[in-house]
């Protein structure tokens, strides 16, 4: 018998471990424990089960395609290979994939249904209608044994006792309770409700799988009246909560949001009343106002105002040819007066009245120069006051 090093024997178990296909990739299922999310990104764990114990490890880059997080104690089917650490001689499953196992394989699956629906624009606020602040009709899918309906109508009966409720009888769990629900909303749709209420009570996850149903999840989307989910269970959203427009926590709280209170209504009324009232004052007020400039405007474009406006007119220019003619009159007869003194002082009548005479010859020519006159010639003197006759006894010439 040969003697072995360690190191020997680990290479030839890992061999053997290599050689065996079966190894290369396996899917194990059991529980998670002794759990260990390294710094490093790679997670360390055991799976067991009532047989035994097997090591695992998850690299960093299989496990940051992992959409939920590992916990102890989760049920799981881990898929990759068996191979050895040849140093330590021992032997642990290298896990590429990890999904849930029984109930965590369902839980998963609906996962991936929340996912996929949101990444559609499903759950996305901008899509969601607004729940009518008035709805008469109100319509409400749900069992018509069960409680939800008599907290609806109990909530409608106090707030308003006016609004009509219509039920539609539903499956709310159990096999064909999705279509079942599917078929009320569209008969709502059909009766052209306000608001659809969609409801059960409480119960196990299995009890409200109807709620997470891909189809009754596009029928709400799809629904053209808005729908309100009143679905009774855990802290957990199902789809049909997140995918309606609105979501109440309970069917009395989704009552209280469909059916608008009485006593509000007829303050809103009074309100919008008075607010009318205001409105058409005012209205009023403005129409009188444009009649008021309508009429002014129509007697200003009347033939009496336009003769008027002419007269006015016509007044201002007689005024202003008077104060022009006035000006124009100043002015020639101040300079007719200036002419009057210049003609005064050329005038031989003036000249007269200061003690000068006109004097002209026998032949009534006048005389201008003195030698032109001749001794013994009869001269006539011309004065303001009268004539004289004279002869002419001496001339002289003046130097």
């Amino acid at each position: 018998m040969g003697i072995f090093t360690v190191g020997q024997i680990n290479a030839y178990i890992k061999n053997m471990f290599e050689q065996d296909y079966l190894l290369h990739s396996v899917i194990v299922s059991g529980e998670v424990s002794n759990l260990k999310y390294h710094a490093s990104g790679h997670v360390y764990f055991t799976m067991k089960d009532e047989t035994g114990v097997l090591s695992a490890v998850m690299f960093k880059g299989n496990a940051s395609k992992m959409t939920w997080r590992l916990s102890d104690g989760d049920k799981i089917e881990a898929s990759g290979s068996v191979r050895t650490y040849e140093r330590s001689g021992s032997y642990q499953l290298y896990v590429n994939t990890v999904k849930k196992a029984g109930a965590g394989a369902a839980h998963e699956e609906l996962e991936k249904l929340k996912k996929k629906l949101k990444e559609m624009g499903m759950f996305d606020s901008s899509y969601k209608q607004s729940v009518p602040k008035y709805s008469f009709n109100i319509g409400v899918v749900t069992s018509p044994t069960g409680s939800v309906i008599h907290d609806i109508r109990q909530v409608a009966a106090r707030r308003n006792p006016g609004v009509n409720i219509l039920l539609v009888p539903a499956k709310v769990q159990g096999d064909g309770a999705a279509a079942s629900i599917i078929s009320g909303i569209h008969t709502l749709e059909a009766e052209n409700v306000d608001v659809i209420i969609v409801g059960r009570g409480g119960g196990s996850d299995e009890d409200l799988s109807a709620f997470n149903d891909e189809e009754l999840a596009r029928t709400i989307f799809d629904c053209a009246i808005p729908v309100i989910s009143a679905v009774g269970h855990g802290d957990d959203e199902s789809i049909t909560d997140m995918v309606a427009d609105v979501h109440a926590p309970t069917p009395s709280a989704a009552a209280e949001i469909a059916v608008f209170s009485f006593d509000d209504f007829v303050r809103d009324v009074n309100m919008l009343q008075m607010a009318m009232e205001e409105r058409i004052r005012r209205r009023i007020d403005r129409a009188r106002k444009e009649l008021g400039e309508r009429q002014l405007r129509l007697d200003a474009a009347s033939p009496a105002a336009v003769i008027k406006l002419h007269k006015m007119a016509l007044s201002g220019r007689v005024s202003k040819v008077e104060s022009l003619m006035r000006k124009r009159l100043d002015a020639s007869k101040s300079k007719m007066l200036i002419y009057i003194e210049k003609y005064k002082a050329l005038s031989p009548v003036e000249k007269i009245g200061h003690g000068f005479a006109a004097v002209t010859g026998a032949d009534g020519k006048k005389v201008y120069e003195a030698l032109s006159v001749k001794k013994g010639d009869l001269l006539t003197l011309t004065m303001r006051d009268g004539k004289i006759e004279a002869v002419a006894e001496r001339i002289e010439k003046r130097d």
